[in-house]
Parts: C-alpha cells; structure tokens; sequence
C-alpha cells in the first residue's frame, strides 16, 4: 500500500526524471559526436525528439495534479471559497471532457500505427511507442483529474478551503 500511495505521489516525478536525463545525456553525446567526430546519428536525434515529447505530455500531467497550469485566477482572489470550488469543478470538467475525446482520438493514431506497422526513420522501432506518449499523457491528465474532482468535492462537504495550487509568483 506505502508502494502505491508513494507511485501516486511521485510518479510523474521519476518519469520527467527519467526522460529528461535520457533527453540531456543523449544530447550531450550527440553534440560531442558532432562537433568532435563531425559524424551524428539519426538515432540520437530521434531519441531527443522522443523524450521531449513525453516530457511534454507527463509535465501535462504533472500540472493538472498540483493545479499548476495556465489559469487566469484573478477572480478566483474575490471569489468565497464556495463558489471558488465551484469554479475549479466546472474549470475540471471542462477539461475531463477535452481529455476523454483527446484520448479516444489519441488512442486511434496508435492504433493505426500499430495496424500498419510503422516504424521510427532512425531506430527502426515501432512507432506506437513513441505515439503512445500522447493518450498516455491525457490517461494521466483523467487519472488526476479524477483525483481533483474527489479532493475538490470533498473540500466542498467538508467546508474547507479548496486546494488551489502555487501560483506563478509565491
């Protein structure tokens, strides 16, 4: 259960961390391969490109969890905490329905990919691990939504302050 609860809290963390050493290292190599061996790889480019769209799509992720994504909150300062409940719930919904349809769509490119067997230029990989990297995204964007709506509705019943995330400039 610890394993779990830990998985929950840091997940995205070790993802981003992963990728982004993968996406540093390999970048390293290949710029030292050019500038020294003016020699570089298709394969390195690709895993560059790659890592970075995962980052992307985790850091997605990993924004909706601590409520960190762009957001005009202005009124949210003048709001009661009711209403400011309210608002983030409605806010969240908008953006489950917008990740569910975006997953389904998502989930139709890997199935094509993996219908026809498509392959990376460089690596000679299958595609769909790499396109994967998008409904994956929005499946964890859902999970944390999940997540907030629970957190926001209990925070609502209980009365209590809603969580509202760190703000650009704490």
């Amino acid at each position: 259960m610890e394993f779990l609860r830990n998985l929950d809290r840091n997940a995205e963390r070790w993802l981003l961390l992963t990728f982004y050493v993968m996406l540093v290292i390999t970048m390293a190599i290949e710029v030292l391969r050019r500038e020294i061996f003016s020699y570089s790889s298709i394969w390195g480019e690709e895993i560059v490109r790659y890592s970075f769209i995962y980052l992307a799509w985790i850091g997605a992720a990993a924004a909706v969890k601590e409520r960190a994504h762009i957001r005009i909150d202005v009124v949210m300062h003048y709001l009661p905490p009711r209403p400011k409940a309210l608002l983030y719930i409605l806010g969240d919904l908008v953006m489950f329905v917008v990740a569910v349809i975006a997953l389904y769509w998502s989930y139709e490119t890997v199935h094509v990919s993996a219908k026809f067997g498509s392959v990376t230029d460089g690596l000679r990989i299958s595609k769909v691990w790499f396109l994967m990297a998008v409904p994956l995204g929005f499946a964890l964007i859902i999970w944390r939504l999940l997540q907030s709506f629970v957190r926001d509705f209990r925070s609502l019943k209980n009365g209590t302050p809603v969580f509202e995330g760190d703000t650009l400039f704490d």
